[in-house]
C-alpha cells in the first residue's frame, strides 16, 4: 500500500491534494476510508483518534485525488494537542482543496467549528485563491428541516466554493462530492500509482490498526496514554510475515490494564489486530505485541517525528 511514486505520462490527467479538516468526530477519516474504498486511517468512538496526516489515494476518471486526512481541530492543551493542531493546518497549505467537514447532528454548531471557520476566514483573507468546501456530514441522522438551516448558517459565516451533505457513514452524497473534487484538481501527471490507496508504509498501518483495537477496547483517558510503534517487520519463506510492536504507556499501573488479568486483554486485542491485518494484506500475519512503560513519552522529540509532527508546534 505504499507508493512507487510512479507517474502517469497522460497529458490529459489531473492530480492534486484534498485536505480534510473539521472537529474531533466529524468523521473525516470514514470519508476517506470510503472514497479510496479501504481502511487507510484508523476510526474509532473516540475523538482525536488520527494524530498525523494520512493520505489516501482515490481515483476518479483521470484524475487522482490525494485526501489528507488531518487530525481533529480544538482547543489544545497538551504538546501532543499542539503539535496535531498544528498538523490540521499544516494540511490545508499543501491542498488544491480543503473540505471542512461540520457533524451536522449536533444539535448546534460547536466551538470548535466556530474557531475553524474564523481561522478559515484569516486564511482567505491573505490567499483569497484558496479554496474551501463545507460538507455537512451524518444526514442519516438529521432532520432536513435542521439540515437547510444549519448549511445556511455557515454560509453566512464564510462563502464556501460548494456545499454538500452527505453520509460518510452510507455513502449517500459522496458520488457528487467526488465528480466535484475530480474537476477541482489541477492539470497533472499522477503522483502515485494509480493502483496504490496509501502513502503510509505497512509497518506504520500494522501499528495504526493495534492502536485502533486498544481504543476501541480501553476506556476512558488511557488510549489518549498509549501509543503503539512497529520495531520490526520480517518476511518468512512461507509468505507470511511477522510483526513485532511496542505499545508505550506513560505510567507503570497502565501495564497491567492493557495487559488485563492473565494478559487476557491483550491477547483479545492483538487478535482482533492481527485478523484484520490479515484480510487487509491477504497473507499469514504473525502478530507480537510488548506492553512498555516509558515515562514522559509524549515529550519525546522521536515519537513526534515517528508521527511528523513538530515537537515544538
Amino acid at each position: 500500500m505504499t507508493s512507487n511514486m510512479e507517474t502517469s505520462t497522460d497529458t490529459n490527467t489531473r492530480a492534486g491534494f484534498a485536505a480534510l479538516i473539521g472537529a474531533p468526530n466529524a468523521g473525516k477519516s470514514t470519508l476517506m476510508n470510503y472514497i479510496v474504498g479501504a481502511k487507510v486511517s484508523i476510526v474509532t468512538p473516540k475523538v482525536q483518534t488520527t494524530r498525523s496526516r494520512i493520505r489516501g489515494i482515490a481515483m476518479a476518471g483521470n484524475s487522482q485525488i490525494i485526501f489528507v486526512d488531518t487530525p481533529g481541530i480544538f482547543k489544545p492543551k497538551r504538546r501532543l494537542d499542539r503539535a496535531m493542531v498544528h498538523a490540521a493546518w499544516q494540511g490545508t497549505d499543501e491542498a488544491d482543496v480543503t473540505l471542512l467537514l461540520h457533524d451536522c447532528a449536533r444539535a448546534t454548531i460547536d466551538e470548535d467549528t466556530h474557531s475553524i471557520v474564523k481561522q478559515i476566514i484569516k486564511i482567505k483573507q491573505e490567499f483569497p485563491k484558496r479554496k474551501f468546501a463545507l460538507i455537512l456530514n451524518k444526514i442519516d441522522l438529521t432532520k432536513p428541516e435542521s439540515l437547510l438551516g444549519r448549511a445556511e448558517e455557515l454560509s453566512q459565516m464564510l462563502e464556501f466554493e460548494k456545499v454538500f451533505m452527505i453520509s460518510a457513514e452510507k455513502g449517500k452524497g459522496i458520488e457528487d462530492l467526488v465528480s466535484w473534487l475530480a474537476n477541482q484538481m489541477p492539470q497533472s501527471p499522477f503522483l502515485f500509482d494509480p493502483e496504490d490507496l496509501s502513502d503510509l508504509p505497512q509497518r506504520q498501518l500494522a501499528a495504526e490498526i493495534l492502536r485502533e483495537k486498544l481504543y476501541l477496547n480501553l476506556h476512558q483517558e488511557l488510549p489518549y496514554q498509549l501509543t503503539v510503534e512497529t520495531d520490526s517487520w520480517q518476511e518468512k519463506e512461507d509468505g507470511s510475515a511477522e510483526i513485532y510492536t511496542s505499545i508505550y504507556v506513560s505510567r507503570e499501573g497502565h501495564r497491567g490494564i492493557v495487559l488485563g488479568k492473565k494478559g487476557q486483554s491483550m491477547k483479545r486485542i492483538g487478535q482482533s489486530a492481527r485478523m484484520e491485518l490479515e484480510s487487509m494484506f491477504e497473507r499469514r500475519i504473525h502478530l507480537f505485541t510488548h506492553v512498555k512503560f516509558r515515562k514522559d513519552w509524549m515529550n519525546d522529540p522521536d515519537r513526534y517525528r515517528n508521527w511528523d509532527l513538530e515537537f515544538d508546534a
